[in-house]
């Protein structure tokens, strides 16, 4: 409708024109609402005729009748704007259009690519490689990004660790919300379908303040693909089958654009495999079903927008049944021996010990993007995680209710501006406000691991980039974090004393429960977290970067609190009131060359870190659900020294290689004992062949290498009830070394009309390599998954 106004108000513009005598101009600029810029070479339409703006974005209009005009005007990578306008009453008038138009849609954008942060060391994994791991987790797609590794509880539980750091000290920001799902425990995997995700990337370190300034590890930033400022409607279906767990995942997306800004766009993934395979035996009760969803919907213009999504996500995940040991002699001789003492037939059932977590993310956001300034842009979210740990109890009944229940409720408030008109710098200030309720469900019928509290935290941070020449480009930033947590948790008496609690904290006891005190734990703190780098790009394809980041993490509940048997960790938990925040500074460096024909980066970093926490084992400890270690939180004063490094080759048309190294060293430096569940170091090498006019064939044969951690805490003595002495437990002893070779097969064809399929195969372990990773948790008892076949189906439509 509003073309066919255009049309005829052209129309009767020319034939009113014919009658009257046209003398009018009009004049003014075409001008960038983004900076204020002039724009040179702007083209401005009307009846046929074209006028050019000159070098200053002026423009001239003569001769004009006094009626309404249909003004068209263009700018190469501007949306253009049509206006119409009374000539007989406006006779100057500028023109302003949206150059920035990488703010609305996804553009190629030859030169450098858009980054978090301008000196720290950062890395971005494409959509294609997203795909490749539909149907696998978050963690097992980022340790493509050298320098990224994971800490396993068997094959489906996967947390990232980045430059030897995990948990609460690596952020995860899933669609501009920061993840809240009780990240603290090692086996507790992060809450999100990695196929919502567009592009992942990774801020190694606490430099990203915008983000948070306790993510000391660093930052995991999901984006989902934007959605294009015209009229278009497009879809994606993923199917994946894989021969190691006899299972499928099927993950699918429609996007509905229009060219006024509104969006629609609906995704959705189901995911169920039974037990996976060791090479020599079945790991039982492995299995997994994951079913999630989500909806966003909105109005993305170039000047203002606003937006909703929604998430769900749900996942039941069995527990390697051969982790849960009975008593304390069998708990020995399965970590020393590594037999798995369970073994069934292959099946679907997931039975105790199982976890089942949902989690529900809402989110609303309003951008506004003001005239020659910048942009403000405010949001609220919403999430409630549910985490239910069922574990093996004495009755079926008492199996039916979960041992762990705990309801996690967070409410946040954001807002930040972004003054970025200016050419040679730009600014960011922001703010934030949060409030966080745990609910600890006491009708589980076992003790609580985690107590009930309200959590308040609030931020401010401001952070700057100044292009200095067009060399070099500075950046800077502080923020400001106060937390505060208020507890009310039950302490055994005889643990109270034990921890000496008695002598320190009595004052927070405020009621007499028999057996048990019940206590009013309250805690403060203010966290100040800064950082300043560089980036100096030269010749024609090197850069360098260097950072220096400051962060503060402040202790998460489970260090505090933590007192009992965390279920599906399979071992107890001692928190302690003691401990205080954590302190990191850390030094990064980065140097990379980059062309088209070969390209490498070489990495250092240093951090060290005050007060850090460690968790790690000191006993075994007998209870009535059987015999499991117990892991202490203590802190002390630590040292991380790293280097990531890759290089990549391209030898022939079609030919090229990819390798990639990282290692890293942990050092407790008050004790000079190495730091538990450090990285081992490891080395990745792929030949691939890429031919474009054969269907687009990409053909990659990988080499992982993973040598020994050599470095590692003492072992434990503990008592055996059989042997009546106290015997050595093998509990940190890290397994042998091992060498994988995978192999990756994709190629895209036509499909029905002018659609594409990619048809990919992936072999992984394609010798069928019996090994053990040190970060798996479940090393103790079993070896890791054999050789798996997948077959994966992308249509594009």
């Amino acid at each position: 409708m509003k073309r066919y106004t255009l049309v005829l108000v052209s129309i009767l513009g020319t034939l009113i024109s014919k009658a009257q005598d046209c003398t009018i101009s009009i004049s003014g600029r075409v001008i960038d609402f983004h900076d204020g810029v002039p724009l040179k070479d702007a083209t401005i339409t009307f009846n046929d005729q074209t006028i050019v703006t000159d070098k200053d974005g002026n423009y001239i209009i003569s001769d004009l009748c006094p009626v309404a005009y249909a003004f068209t005007i263009s700018h190469p990578n501007c949306n253009s704007q049509v206006i119409t306008l009374d000539v007989a009453e406006v006779t100057k008038k500028d023109f302003y259009l949206e150059h920035h138009l990488d703010e609305l849609q996804e553009v190629k954008v030859s030169g450098k690519k858009r980054t978090k942060t301008s000196s720290a060391q950062e890395e971005t994994i494409s959509k294609d490689v997203i795909e490749k791991y539909s149907s696998a987790a978050l963690g097992d797609a980022l340790k493509e990004i050298t320098g990224v590794s994971s800490l396993n509880t068997g094959s489906t539980i996967v947390k990232p660790i980045i430059q030897g750091l995990s948990g609460s000290r690596v952020l995860i920001m899933n669609n501009g919300v920061r993840m809240q799902d009780m990240e603290w425990g090692d086996e507790h995997a992060p809450n999100v379908d990695i196929n919502t995700a567009g592009n992942l990337t990774v801020v190694k370190g606490a430099a990203a303040l915008r983000y948070g300034g306790d993510a000391i590890g660093g930052v995991i930033v999901m984006e989902p693909n934007k959605v294009p400022a015209k009229d278009t409607l497009t879809g994606r279906t993923i199917i994946t089958g894989a021969s190691n767990g006899r299972g499928t995942t099927v993950s699918s997306e429609i996007i509905k654009g229009y060219k006024s800004g509104w969006f629609l766009k609906a995704q959705g993934t189901l995911k169920q495999f039974g037990d996976v395979e060791a090479p020599d035996y079945v790991l039982s009760n492995t299995g997994i079903f994951e079913r999630g969803g989500s909806l966003s919907f909105g109005n993305n213009k170039f000047t203002n927008g606003w937006d909703v999504y929604y998430s769900y996500y749900q996942n039941e995940i069995g527990v390697l049944a051969a982790s849960h040991i009975g008593n304390a002699d069998d708990l020995i001789e399965s970590i020393n021996s590594g037999q798995p003492s369970v073994i069934n037939d292959f099946t679907y059932t997931i039975d105790n010990p199982k976890q089942d977590v949902t989690h529900h993310l809402g989110r609303l956001r309003y951008f506004k993007r003001f005239e020659k300034l910048g942009k403000w842009t405010t949001q609220y979210d919403f999430q409630h995680n549910q985490r239910f740990e069922f574990d093996i109890r004495q009755t079926e009944e008492l199996r039916k209710i979960p041992s762990l229940d705990l309801e996690l409720t967070t409410h946040t408030l954001t807002s930040d501006f972004v003054l970025d008109s200016k050419f040679d710098y730009n600014l960011d200030f922001g703010l934030l406000v949060r409030y966080q309720d745990n609910f600890a469900d006491p009708s589980t019928r076992a003790r609580r691991l985690i107590p009930d509290y309200d959590k308040y935290d609030a931020g401010l941070f401001v952070t700057g980039k100044y292009n200095l020449n067009d060399n070099v480009t500075i950046d800077a930033g502080v923020r400001y974090d106060y937390n505060q947590i208020d507890a009310k948790k039950f302490y055994i008496k005889t643990r109270w004393e034990e921890r000496g609690y008695d002598q320190e904290f009595n004052d927070l006891i405020i009621a007499d429960e028999g057996t048990q005190w019940l206590t009013n734990p309250k805690f403060e703190y203010h966290s100040i977290s800064a950082t300043i780098g560089f980036n100096y790009v030269f010749g024609e394809s090197y850069e360098l970067r260097g950072n220096y980041a400051l962060a503060q993490r402040a202790p998460n509940p489970a260090e505090l609190f933590s007192d009992g048997l965390h279920h599906s960790a399979s071992r107890i938990e001692l928190g302690d009131l003691r401990i205080e925040q954590e302190t990191s500074h850390k030094v990064s460096f980065s140097f990379q060359k980059s062309d088209e024909n070969w390209g490498w980066e070489i990495a250092p970093y240093a951090n060290f870190i005050n007060d850090y926490i460690v968790l790690e084992p000191t006993d075994v400890e007998l209870s009535i659900r059987g015999a499991f270690p117990v892991w202490e939180y203590r802190q002390t004063n630590a040292r991380l020294l790293g280097i990531d490094a890759k290089l990549n080759k391209k030898w022939f048309p079609n030919w090229k290689t990819n390798h990639s190294f990282s290692l890293v060293k942990g050092r407790d430096i008050e004790t000079e004992i190495p730091l538990i569940n450090i990285p081992a170091a490891n080395v990745s090498n792929a030949l691939i062949f890429h031919k474009e006019n054969w269907n687009d064939l990409v053909v990659s044969l990988e080499s992982e290498y993973t040598f020994r951690q050599n470095e590692f805490p003492d072992n434990i003595m503990v008592f055996s009830p059989q042997e009546q002495e106290d015997v050595l437990l093998e509990i940190n002893t890290p397994p042998s070394d091992y060498h994988l070779l995978h192999l990756n097969a994709d190629m895209t064809v036509p499909f029905i009309k002018q659609n594409k399929l990619n048809i990919g195969v992936t072999i992984n372990n394609i010798t069928n390599n019996r090994y053990r990773n040190y970060l798996n948790r479940q090393r103790f008892f079993a070896d890791e998954v054999g050789r798996n076949f997948l077959l994966r189906l992308t249509f594009n439509y």
